[in-house]
Protein backbone atom coordinates (compact mmCIF):
# COMPACT_ATOMS: atom_id res chain seq x y z
CA UNK A 1 0.00 0.00 0.00
CA UNK A 2 1.42 3.37 -0.94
CA UNK A 3 -0.80 5.45 1.33
CA UNK A 4 -3.26 6.46 -1.37
CA UNK A 5 -6.80 5.23 -1.37
CA UNK A 6 -8.11 4.06 -4.71
CA UNK A 7 -11.70 4.83 -5.55
CA UNK A 8 -13.83 1.74 -6.24
CA UNK A 9 -14.97 1.39 -9.86
CA UNK A 10 -18.42 2.50 -10.93
CA UNK A 11 -20.95 -0.31 -11.08
CA UNK A 12 -23.97 -0.32 -13.40
CA UNK A 13 -26.27 -3.32 -13.68
CA UNK A 14 -28.97 -3.24 -16.35
CA UNK A 15 -31.86 -5.71 -16.27
CA UNK A 16 -34.34 -5.57 -19.13
CA UNK A 17 -37.51 -7.63 -19.42
CA UNK A 18 -37.84 -9.88 -22.45
CA UNK A 19 -34.47 -8.91 -23.91
CA UNK A 20 -32.80 -11.83 -25.61
CA UNK A 21 -29.06 -12.47 -25.40
CA UNK A 22 -28.44 -11.32 -28.98
CA UNK A 23 -30.89 -8.41 -29.03
CA UNK A 24 -28.21 -5.72 -28.55
CA UNK A 25 -25.34 -4.85 -30.84
CA UNK A 26 -22.42 -6.01 -28.68
CA UNK A 27 -23.88 -9.53 -28.71
CA UNK A 28 -24.53 -9.65 -32.45
CA UNK A 29 -27.89 -7.94 -33.03
CA UNK A 30 -28.72 -6.37 -36.37
CA UNK A 31 -30.35 -3.46 -34.54
CA UNK A 32 -27.90 -0.66 -33.66
CA UNK A 33 -27.47 -0.04 -29.92
CA UNK A 34 -24.44 2.31 -29.85
CA UNK A 35 -24.79 3.60 -26.27
CA UNK A 36 -25.20 0.16 -24.73
CA UNK A 37 -22.40 -1.13 -26.98
CA UNK A 38 -20.08 1.61 -25.70
CA UNK A 39 -20.87 0.72 -22.08
CA UNK A 40 -20.16 -2.92 -22.90
CA UNK A 41 -16.87 -2.15 -24.64
CA UNK A 42 -15.58 -0.10 -21.69
CA UNK A 43 -16.77 -2.39 -18.91
CA UNK A 44 -17.30 -5.97 -17.91
CA UNK A 45 -19.93 -8.07 -19.62
CA UNK A 46 -21.50 -10.92 -17.69
CA UNK A 47 -22.16 -13.85 -19.96
CA UNK A 48 -23.54 -16.63 -17.77
CA UNK A 49 -26.76 -15.90 -15.89
CA UNK A 50 -29.33 -18.50 -14.94
CA UNK A 51 -32.66 -17.50 -13.47
CA UNK A 52 -36.24 -18.61 -12.95
CA UNK A 53 -38.74 -18.55 -15.78
CA UNK A 54 -40.94 -16.04 -13.94
CA UNK A 55 -40.69 -12.33 -13.22
CA UNK A 56 -40.43 -11.83 -9.42
CA UNK A 57 -38.42 -15.01 -8.72
CA UNK A 58 -35.95 -13.95 -11.43
CA UNK A 59 -35.52 -10.49 -9.90
CA UNK A 60 -35.04 -12.04 -6.46
CA UNK A 61 -32.30 -14.28 -7.84
CA UNK A 62 -30.57 -11.40 -9.63
CA UNK A 63 -30.76 -9.12 -6.58
CA UNK A 64 -29.53 -11.73 -4.12
CA UNK A 65 -27.45 -14.17 -6.13
CA UNK A 66 -29.30 -17.04 -4.45
CA UNK A 67 -32.18 -19.35 -5.22
CA UNK A 68 -35.52 -17.52 -5.26
CA UNK A 69 -36.98 -19.89 -2.64
CA UNK A 70 -34.18 -19.08 -0.18
CA UNK A 71 -34.99 -15.40 -0.62
CA UNK A 72 -38.74 -15.85 -0.12
CA UNK A 73 -39.94 -15.44 -3.70
CA UNK A 74 -40.48 -18.98 -4.94
CA UNK A 75 -43.58 -18.02 -6.91
CA UNK A 76 -44.89 -15.00 -8.81
CA UNK A 77 -46.12 -12.34 -6.38
CA UNK A 78 -49.30 -11.85 -8.42
CA UNK A 79 -50.11 -15.57 -8.21
CA UNK A 80 -49.40 -15.72 -4.47
CA UNK A 81 -51.79 -12.80 -3.92
CA UNK A 82 -54.64 -14.55 -5.76
CA UNK A 83 -57.22 -16.59 -3.82
CA UNK A 84 -55.82 -19.86 -5.18
CA UNK A 85 -52.27 -18.76 -4.39
CA UNK A 86 -53.16 -17.71 -0.84
CA UNK A 87 -54.57 -21.17 -0.13
CA UNK A 88 -51.58 -22.96 -1.59
CA UNK A 89 -48.62 -20.82 -0.48
CA UNK A 90 -49.59 -18.93 2.71
CA UNK A 91 -47.30 -19.71 5.62
CA UNK A 92 -44.86 -21.80 3.59
CA UNK A 93 -41.16 -21.02 3.83
CA UNK A 94 -39.74 -19.78 0.56
CA UNK A 95 -43.06 -18.27 -0.50
CA UNK A 96 -43.25 -15.19 1.73
CA UNK A 97 -43.79 -12.88 -1.26
CA UNK A 98 -40.90 -10.53 -0.46
CA UNK A 99 -37.14 -10.80 -0.08
CA UNK A 100 -36.67 -12.08 3.45
CA UNK A 101 -33.78 -11.56 5.87
CA UNK A 102 -32.13 -14.85 4.87
CA UNK A 103 -30.38 -13.19 1.92
CA UNK A 104 -28.34 -10.05 1.36
CA UNK A 105 -28.95 -8.17 -1.85
CA UNK A 106 -26.28 -6.88 -4.20
CA UNK A 107 -27.22 -3.24 -3.44
CA UNK A 108 -26.91 -3.93 0.31
CA UNK A 109 -23.46 -5.46 -0.16
CA UNK A 110 -22.37 -2.60 -2.40
CA UNK A 111 -23.66 0.01 0.10
CA UNK A 112 -21.81 -1.77 2.92
CA UNK A 113 -18.65 -1.26 0.86
CA UNK A 114 -19.07 2.47 0.28
CA UNK A 115 -21.13 2.53 -2.90
CA UNK A 116 -24.16 4.75 -3.43
CA UNK A 117 -26.94 2.56 -4.82
CA UNK A 118 -30.06 3.57 -6.71
CA UNK A 119 -32.82 1.79 -8.58
CA UNK A 120 -34.87 3.05 -11.48
CA UNK A 121 -37.81 1.42 -13.22
CA UNK A 122 -39.85 -1.66 -12.44
CA UNK A 123 -39.16 -3.13 -8.99
CA UNK A 124 -41.16 -6.34 -8.71
CA UNK A 125 -39.80 -8.46 -5.84
CA UNK A 126 -42.12 -7.44 -3.02
CA UNK A 127 -45.75 -7.58 -1.98
CA UNK A 128 -44.99 -4.56 0.20
CA UNK A 129 -45.91 -1.17 -1.24
CA UNK A 130 -43.21 0.43 0.96
CA UNK A 131 -40.33 0.38 -1.50
CA UNK A 132 -38.07 2.49 0.74
CA UNK A 133 -37.93 -0.31 3.32
CA UNK A 134 -36.90 -2.81 0.66
CA UNK A 135 -33.38 -4.23 0.94
CA UNK A 136 -32.32 -2.93 -2.47
CA UNK A 137 -33.14 0.67 -1.49
CA UNK A 138 -30.25 1.59 0.79
CA UNK A 139 -30.90 5.33 0.92
CA UNK A 140 -33.93 7.53 0.28
CA UNK A 141 -33.58 9.72 -2.79
CA UNK A 142 -36.13 12.16 -1.33
CA UNK A 143 -33.54 13.65 1.02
Amino acid sequence: MNGTTSKPPNFLFILADDLGFSDIGCYGAEIKTPNIDQLASEGMRMLNHHAAAACSPTRAMLLSGTDAHLGGLGVLIEYKASEKGKKRWSGKAGYEGFLNDQVATLPELLADNGYFTAMSGKVGPSESPNVESAPWCTESLDG
